[in-house]
């Protein structure tokens, strides 16, 4: 399988404070990825620096085949990279369709068919569309933040704790709905603190712990790791 993503030797710094260490991943064509560690470990200063939000002070950023450790986020947003940032954060004053139109700034023609697909996938979304997402409850604005990022039809669509504020039963709702997601061909990384969901779903996953990558590999072989059983999952 080809590398859609791929980060080399990744060093990345908040000041004088060494956040990411010579961290390298990959991320295949329609591979799904889970990032998992604790609080701290660096999960979203990873996400932060795969868009170009936090530039890696050393090592390198490949995406489709080119080196974007030098281009700005929106260059890589153009290229077919989208988020689904942590606590949702959805524009609360517009409606559901107003935010989904934000995802297709760069569709162009192409939003009204991205609307029309959206809705087909997800057709709540559509019943919610002149809603104001401010009244939606978590997981209804979860629904909504992830229908936005495929707005952009992206590539890799990157979730920063999608579980996050959620009840359990929403919990396994939104994991559901990634699943759904990543059988229509998009790679994602999904990072994440809860161990168990995450692997659950995914093909391979990673263990971050204070900025350096511990453990990589299959995700049924990472659920059965006795290092992370006890670290990540109470057993």
């Amino acid at each position: 399988m080809s590398a859609l993503l791929e980060l080399s030797g990744i060093n990345t710094y908040y000041g004088q404070m060494h956040i990411l260490q010579d961290v390298s991943l990959k991320i295949g064509e329609g591979e799904l990825v889970s990032l998992l560690g604790g609080n701290a470990s660096g999960k979203s200063t990873t996400l932060k620096t795969i868009l170009g939000i936090v530039p890696a002070r050393t090592g390198n950023v490949r995406f489709g085949g080119e080196d974007v450790t030098a281009r700005r986020t929106s260059y890589r947003i153009g290229r077919g990279m989208a988020i689904v940032p942590e606590n949702r954060r959805l524009f609360a004053p517009m409606t559901v369709l107003e935010n989904l139109e934000m995802g297709a700034y760069l569709q162009g023609d192409g939003m009204k068919e991205g609307l029309e697909r959206v809705y087909s996938l997800f057709p709540i979304v559509y019943e919610r569309r002149q809603q104001l997402a401010g009244t939606l409850s978590g997981g209804e604005q979860q629904m909504v933040a992830m229908r936005r990022a495929l707005m952009s039809r992206p590539k890799l669509l990157l979730m920063d704790e999608p579980s996050m504020g959620l009840a359990p039963i929403l919990v396994e709702r939104s994991f559901e709905i990634i699943q759904q997601v990543h059988a229509s061909g998009v790679a994602m990384l999904v990072v994440e603190q809860n161990a168990n969901m995450a692997l659950s779903i995914a093909d391979r996953g990673y263990v971050l712990s204070t900025g350096r990558l511990v453990l990589e590999g299959a995700a049924k072989e990472l659920l059965a790791h006795e290092d992370l059983r006890k670290a990540y999952l109470g057993r």
